[in-house]
C-alpha cells in the first residue's frame, strides 16, 4: 500500500463479550480482507502464562469471537504460537484457558517450534535481516494478527506488528534483539503481512510491559487490515505518540501501511482514550 491511502480501523467499546469483537470485525468488512484464501492462523500472544485479566496475554474469549466470525466464511483454523525465552507456548495454552476454548470450537493449536516442515522467506532490502525461516503454514495461511494493547520496555508498544514477531519458531529469540528488535519487527511485516490485526483491548497493559505491568480495564476492540494503521490507532489509544514507535515510523517509511491517513470507525479516540504509563 502506499503511503496515501485512507486506512480503515475501527474502535469498538464494551464489555468483554463476543460482540465487541463481532462488531468492529463487520466495521472493517473482515470477509474481503480474507476473500481466496483457503486457511487462516490465528497468532496469539502467549509472552507469559498469565492469564487474560492480567493484560499480559490474549483473551480466549477474544480469539473465540475470531473462530465464530471465521467460520462463517468458511475457512479452516489453526491457532498458533511459538515458544520464546521466558514461556512454553504448551504450558501457556492450558493456563490461559485457551485449550479449553480451542477444544470446545473444534480448532487445532500448533507451538510453530516443533513444526519441522520450514520454508526459508527472502526479505528485500532488509532492515537486518537478509531472509527468515518460518513453517510452510505460516507462509500459506492468512494470518489474523490477535494482538494485545499494552507497553514494552524494549519496543514502546507491543500490537499488531510485534504480535508477528512470535511467528520466529526459534525458542531463544535474544539473537534478533541483538540485531534490533525494531528493526526485526519491520523485516518480518515486510514479508509476513497479517491480514487482519485484532486488539485485545478488553485488559490492557501499562508500566513494565509486556509481562510485569500494571493492568488496565478499556472495555475496547481495535480491529483493521492494516497493521501500521491499526497499530497507530492502539497507540493513540495508549496516549502513546505512534511517531515515538520506532518501527511504526519505519514500516510507514517502507509504505507499508499508514500513521496518520485513517479513518476510524465506530468509537472516536478521544472518547475511549486513557494515558497510559510508559514502559521504563
Amino acid at each position: 500500500m502506499t503511503t496515501n491511502e485512507t486506512s480503515k480501523v475501527a474502535i469498538v467499546k464494551g464489555e468483554r463479550s463476543h460482540e465487541p469483537v463481532f462488531r468492529a470485525l463487520d466495521l472493517i468488512d473482515y470477509k474481503s480482507a480474507l476473500a481466496g484464501k483457503d486457511k487462516v492462523l490465528i497468532k496469539v500472544n502467549f509472552i507469559t502464562d498469565k492469564t487474560w485479566e492480567t493484560g499480559a496475554t490474549t483473551d480466549p474469549l477474544v480469539v473465540e469471537a475470531i473462530i465464530i466470525k471465521l467460520k462463517e466464511i468458511p475457512v479452516p483454523i489453526t491457532v498458533a504460537e511459538s515458544d520464546a525465552t521466558i514461556t512454553n507456548a504448551n504450558k501457556a495454552f492450558v493456563k490461559t484457558g485457551m485449550k479449553e476454548m480451542c477444544q470446545r470450537n473444534g480448532i487445532d493449536f500448533l507451538n510453530l517450534r516443533y513444526v519441522k516442515d520450514r520454508v526459508k522467506i527472502p526479505i528485500p532490502q532488509g532492515e537486518t535481516l537478509n531472509n527468515i525461516t518460518v513453517p510452510r503454514l505460516v507462509a500459506e495461511s492468512a494470518i489474523v494478527s490477535a494482538a494485545k494493547l499494552k507497553t514494552h520496555t524494549a519496543t514502546g508498544v507491543t500490537l499488531g506488528m510485534k504480535n508477528m514477531f512470535g511467528l520466529l519458531p526459534d525458542k531463544f529469540k535474544t539473537k534478533y534483539h541483538a540485531k534490533g528488535i525494531s528493526k526485526v519487527i519491520v523485516d518480518i511485516n515486510s514479508v509476513l503481512k497479517p491480514a487482519l490485526t485484532v486488539i485485545d483491548g478488553f485488559v490492557g497493559m501499562e508500566g513494565k510491559g509486556p509481562v510485569d505491568g500494571t493492568p488496565v480495564k478499556m472495555d475496547v476492540i481495535i480491529a483493521g487490515k492494516n497493521v501500521v494503521a491499526t497499530d497507530a490507532v492502539g497507540c493513540r489509544v495508549m496516549g502513546i505518540d505512534p511517531h515515538s514507535i520506532k518501527h511504526l515510523c519505519r514500516a510507514q517509511e517502507k509504505a507499508l501501511g499508514n500513521i496518520d491517513n485513517i479513518e476510524v470507525v465506530g468509537e472516536k479516540i478521544e472518547d475511549v482514550a486513557r494515558m497510559f504509563e510508559k514502559a521504563k
